[in-house]
C-alpha cells in the first residue's frame, strides 16, 4: 500500500469520526460531576463523579482534588481526608447529623401489637405521602453529638412530628452551626397533617446547646425561610419567599444586621437561586434566571449605612452558571453547563472575564460528536410582548432541507428554560436524531421579570397556550421546517400542556408525548400531596362554586373536557411512584386515547418517580421515545 492510500483512509476515518452524533447509549455513558468544596488546605477543589453502569443499574462515583489554577486530577478514596467537616462545630467539640425517628403511630402493627403481620396503615390527615414515599410515622431529626467515637447523639426535635431536613430534598443546607458553636440553626415546617399539606412556611430555628432550648427566628415571615449562612461578620442570612403556599414566589436574600432585616433584592426584578458571601463580607454572590441562562450576580451589604444596594450581572454568556464553590480570589469557582455540554468546574476571572475549564470528564466524548447548534429567537406573543424562543438545530444542519420539529414545553410551572443539561429531556439528544427543537421561554418562567413569572398561576390554559403556539408558528414559517411533520413534547406542567393542546391545536401537530402531565385538574386536586401548590395555582378547590379563578382551572383549562377534539397519536409516560403527579392521571388520559380509537401508547415505570432515575430505564424511556417519533412522525 502507498502514502496516498494510508492518507485517504485516514482522511475518511476522521470524517466518520467528525460525523457521530449523541446518541442514548452515549448519554447514559457521560460522567456526572458534583463539586462538594475547597479542600482543607485552600488549594485544591474536592468533587465527585459518577459514571451510569448500565449493566448494573446504577451509578458508580469516585472523588478527586484537583488544584484551583487547573491541573492533573488525584483520586482520593476517602473525602473527610481532604475536605473539612462541615457538621463539625466551630470550636471542634460537637457533631451534627441527622437520623430518622419514628414520632407517630400509622402501622396497623403500631395500634395493634398482636397483629404483627397486618399491612394496613391509618391516618387522620394529609401528608400521608410525599413525593415518592408513604408516610410511616417517621421523620428526620437534627442530632448533635461530642465529637468522640461513640458518643451518644442528643435529639434536639425530641417527640416533634417534624421533618429537618425537609423531605424530600433536604440536605445539610437545612442546618447549620452558629459562629459560635452554642447554637445550631435549622429549617423546619413545624406543621403537621393537613395543615403541612397546604402550607410552605418553612422557618429558621436556633437551638441553644446550654439552655436547651428552640426558638423560631423567623415567625413573622409567612412562606418559605431556607438555605441559613452566615456572613464572615456572623450575621444570619438566609433565602426568604414572602406568601405562604406559593412555592415559586421571588426568593430574596435577607440578612439579620443588630437586630434588622434587610432586603438585599427587594428592589431587584429577579428571584435567587443560591447566594454565598464573599470573604470581607463586603458582597453576597448569587445564581439567578436571566433572559433564558442562569448567571452569576453579585450584591453589596450596605449595613445600616445609607448607602445603596446595587445588583449587578458578573457573568455572561449562552451558559448556565450552576454552583459557587468558592469566592475567596479573584478566580472564582463556579460549575457550568450549556445545552450541549453536562456540569464541569470552571475557574472564571473576574478582571479579565476569562473562563478556564477545570474538570473536563466528558470531553474526550464531546470531541468525537458533531454537536447541534442552539439559536435565540425573540418572537411577538399574542399580547405584544418579546418572548425569547430557544431553537436547537440538528448537527450539520443544512437550511437547504427540510426538518421534522418539536415543541418543547417545560415542566414547572414556574421554572426557567436555561443552558440547563438534562440527563433525559436533553436538547442536544433531540437535535442529533435529526429533529429541531422549539423551546419557548413562555409565561412562568424565572428569568424575565416577576411578573411574566406569575401570569401563569391561575392561567394554565390561557395566555402561555398563545405563547405555545405564537413559538411554533413563528418558527414554522422558515422554510427548513416540515410543517407536515410538527410534534409537541412536554412533562409535568409540559404534560399538562400537552394533554391541553391536543384538544385545541387546531391540527398543527402530527404527535404527542407527554409524560407525568396532568389530564384532570379535579382529581389532580384531590390526590397530589403538595395541595399548596394546586391550591394557589389552580386559584382553590374545585367545589368552590363562587370561585371564579377555581372553577376556570377546572372547566375551561381542564384537558379532560377537551378530550372530544383529540384527533392525534399521543404517547403518554408515567411513573408508579410519581404522587406529584399520580398515576391516574395518566390512566385517565391513555383510557380516553384508546376508547376514542387513537393511536396510543402507555409507558409505565412502577419504581419511578416523578422522574426516570435508574440507567436501564433511562434507556428504554429514550428507546421509546424516539421510537414512538419514527413510527408517528
Amino acid at each position: 500500500m502507498n502514502k496516498l492510500f494510508f492518507l485517504t483512509i485516514s482522511i475518511i476515518s476522521m470524517t466518520t469520526s467528525a460525523q457521530q452524533v449523541l446518541s442514548p447509549e452515549t448519554l447514559w455513558k457521560l460522567n456526572r460531576v458534583t463539586a462538594l468544596g475547597i479542600s482543607k488546605d485552600g488549594k485544591s477543589i474536592v468533587y465527585k463523579v459518577a459514571t451510569p453502569a448500565v449493566e448494573d443499574n446504577k451509578s458508580n462515583s469516585k472523588f478527586y482534588t484537583i488544584p484551583l489554577a487547573g491541573g492533573i486530577p488525584t483520586e482520593v478514596k476517602d473525602t473527610k481526608e481532604v475536605l473539612a467537616d462541615k457538621n463539625v462545630s466551630p470550636d471542634g467539640k460537637y457533631i451534627l447529623s441527622n437520623q430518622e425517628v419514628k414520632t407517630e403511630k400509622v402501622l396497623g402493627k403500631d395500634f395493634y401489637p398482636d397483629l404483627q403481620k397486618a399491612d394496613a396503615q391509618i391516618y387522620n390527615g394529609l401528608d400521608y405521602r410525599h413525593w415518592d414515599t408513604w408516610n410511616n410515622g417517621t421523620h428526620n431529626h437534627v442530632f448533635y453529638a461530642d465529637n468522640k467515637v461513640q458518643a451518644t447523639p442528643i435529639d434536639i426535635m425530641k417527640d416533634e412530628p417534624f421533618d429537618s431536613p425537609q423531605k424530600p430534598f433536604g440536605g445539610d443546607e437545612d442546618r447549620i452551626w452558629s459562629p459560635s458553636g452554642n447554637s445550631i440553626i435549622y429549617v423546619c415546617k413545624k406543621k403537621f397533617g393537613t395543615a403541612y399539606a397546604i402550607s410552605t412556611n418553612t422557618d429558621l430555628y436556633e437551638y441553644n446547646l446550654y439552655t436547651q432550648t428552640t426558638k423560631n427566628l423567623t415567625e413573622s415571615n409567612l412562606g418559605y425561610d431556607t438555605n441559613p449562612a452566615f456572613s464572615p461578620s456572623g450575621d444570619l442570612s438566609w433565602l426568604q419567599m414572602k406568601r405562604d403556599g406559593y412555592e415559586a414566589d421571588k426568593n430574596h436574600i435577607i440578612v439579620r444586621f443588630k437586630g434588622m432585616n434587610i432586603n438585599l433584592t427587594a428592589a431587584w426584578d429577579g428571584s435567587v437561586e443560591s447566594f454565598k458571601w464573599s470573604a470581607d463580607g463586603k458582597k453576597v454572590y448569587f445564581i439567578a434566571a436571566v433572559d433564558g441562562t442562569q448567571q452569576l450576580f453579585e450584591v453589596n451589604f450596605p449595613g445600616l449605612t445609607r448607602i445603596a444596594v446595587i445588583v449587578n450581572q458578573v457573568t455572561t454568556g449562552d451558559f448556565d452558571v450552576h454552583d459557587i464553590v468558592d469566592v475567596s480570589s479573584e478566580n472564582f469557582i463556579l460549575t457550568r453547563t450549556d445545552m450541549n455540554h453536562a456540569l464541569e468546574i470552571y475557574s472564571y476571572n473576574t478582571k479579565k472575564k476569562t473562563w478556564l475549564q477545570l474538570t473536563k470528564t466528558n470531553d474526550e466524548t464531546y470531541n468525537k460528536l458533531s454537536l447541534p447548534k442552539y439559536e435565540r429567537r425573540y418572537v411577538t406573543t399574542t399580547d405584544n410582548k418579546k418572548m425569547l424562543v430557544w431553537v436547537i438545530l440538528p448537527p450539520n444542519f443544512d437550511k437547504t432541507k427540510k426538518y421534522p420539529t418539536l415543541l418543547y414545553c417545560q415542566g414547572g410551572p414556574q421554572s426557567p428554560l436555561t443552558q440547563s443539561y438534562s440527563f433525559r429531556w436533553n436538547f442536544s439528544l433531540m437535535a442529533s436524531q435529526g429533529y429541531i427543537i422549539v423551546a419557548p421561554n413562555r409565561r412562568g418562567m424565572y428569568g424575565h421579570g416577576q411578573a411574566w413569572n406569575e401570569q401563569i398561576s391561575k392561567d394554565w390554559g390561557g395566555q402561555v397556550m398563545d405563547d405555545y403556539l405564537s413559538a411554533i408558528d413563528d418558527v414554522a414559517k422558515e422554510s427548513y421546517v416540515d410543517t407536515s411533520r410538527l410534534g409537541c413534547i412536554g412533562a409535568s406542567y409540559g404534560g399538562y400542556s400537552v394533554l391541553y393542546l391536543a384538544g385545541i391545536h387546531n391540527n398543527r401537530f402530527k404527535t404527542f408525548i407527554a409524560h407525568d402531565g396532568v389530564f384532570n385538574t379535579q382529581s389532580m386536586f384531590g390526590t397530589t400531596e403538595e395541595v399548596f401548590f394546586n391550591q394557589w395555582d389552580f386559584g382553590g378547590a374545585y367545589w368552590e362554586k363562587d370561585n371564579a379563578a377555581a372553577q376556570k382551572s377546572y372547566t375551561q383549562f381542564n384537558p379532560i373536557n377537551f378530550v372530544d377534539k383529540w384527533n392525534t397519536p399521543i404517547l403518554i409516560i408515567q411513573g408508579g411512584l410519581d404522587f406529584r403527579v399520580p398515576i391516574g392521571q395518566a390512566q385517565e388520559a391513555f383510557q380516553a386515547a384508546q376508547l376514542r380509537g387513537i393511536k396510543s401508547r402507555l409507558l409505565y415505570f412502577p419504581e419511578e418517580n416523578h422522574w426516570v432515575l435508574k440507567p436501564q430505564n433511562g434507556l428504554v424511556w429514550q428507546r421509546e421515545f424516539y421510537k414512538w417519533l419514527k413510527e408517528t412522525l
